[in-house]
């Protein structure tokens, strides 16, 4: 693991503001990597995965001229995280991906493993080497990880039009004692009181590139919920509130509070994998936004 990072507490309790807001907190863990020399057996970004040596390796099903391996992108264990709930006995989360982007929208196909770790008695020793990514962003860092968790609201796209109302009218704020101009509210709560930016598990999703779209799962029907948020960065110029108190520098420009993983997120700000809740009999089903 990488130490202890913490966020700064919010500028504003913004649920005692805005009492609506209370019954859509969620709990997210921001899990902060930074790069470092994970092993099989830590939770990562990019690094090494607990692989049984008898399991065949994952290869992209889209066509390619020869075999592309897929990479690692995150290896996350239950002991680190609690928050991420895996299904019957498994305790332990892989995700890899194809570092080549695909026509017709420049997707990502992307896979996951739930695994029991104490099953994995003889560990892969050599994974493939990435095959001809088009970009090397699309390779990770590897990077050590420090689970945080925090408590999100949602994006501002995705609240109900009533509290959409509450939140960007000046005078709740003000009475509450909090200076804002009638231009100040939406953009406040969206940076620095709703979701974190960064890679993280649970929570609320980002929007803004696109409008929200529901997701459900294909075998059941429930409403999913963000599993794990793929960022491009730890956080950015408009977002600095949620810079760890550890990461820090006295005097330091904006330009300077940037910590990607060295990854690449189809030019975006985020790719989000989605978890149903109702999982039962049935695996995981996960969509990307």
């Amino acid at each position: 693991m990488n130490g202890t990072r913490t966020t700064p507490p919010r500028p504003v309790d913004i649920a005692a503001v805005f009492p609506a807001l209370a019954p859509l907190a969620r709990p997210a863990v921001r899990l902060h990597p930074r790069p470092g020399s994970p092993t099989v057996h830590d939770s990562s970004i990019g690094g090494p995965l607990l692989w049984p040596a008898q399991e065949p390796w994952r290869y992209c099903r889209i066509e390619h001229e020869g075999l592309h391996p897929l990479v690692p992108v995150a290896q996350l264990y239950a002991r680190d995280i609690p928050l991420l709930r895996p299904p019957g006995r498994t305790d332990l989360l892989q995700v890899l991906w194809c570092p080549s982007e695909h026509a017709p929208d420049s997707s990502i196909p992307i896979e996951l493993s739930w695994r029991t770790a104490a099953d994995v008695t003889d560990v892969l020793a050599a994974p493939p080497e990435p095959f001809d990514a088009d970009e090397d962003l699309y390779v990770p860092e590897p990077c050590v990880l420090a689970p945080e968790q925090v408590t999100e609201y949602p994006d501002f796209l995705e609240l109900p039009k009533e509290v959409k109302q509450q939140i960007t009218d000046p005078a709740p704020w003000r009475a509450a004692g909090i200076p804002v101009d009638d231009a100040e509210p939406l953009e406040l709560y969206d940076k620095a009181l709703s979701h974190a930016p960064g890679w993280k598990i649970g929570g609320w999703a980002p929007w803004g590139l696109t409008d929200p779209v529901p997701r459900f799962c294909v075998a059941c029907g429930t409403a999913m919920t963000p599993l794990l948020t793929i960022s491009s960065s730890e956080w950015h110029r408009h977002s600095t509130s949620w810079i760890p108190n550890e990461d820090r520098v006295p005097g330091a420009s904006d330009d300077s509070w940037f910590n990607p993983p060295d990854i690449t997120v189809l030019d975006a700000n985020h790719l989000q994998l989605y978890a149903c809740p109702a999982s039962g009999g049935h695996p995981h089903t996960v969509l990307v936004q």
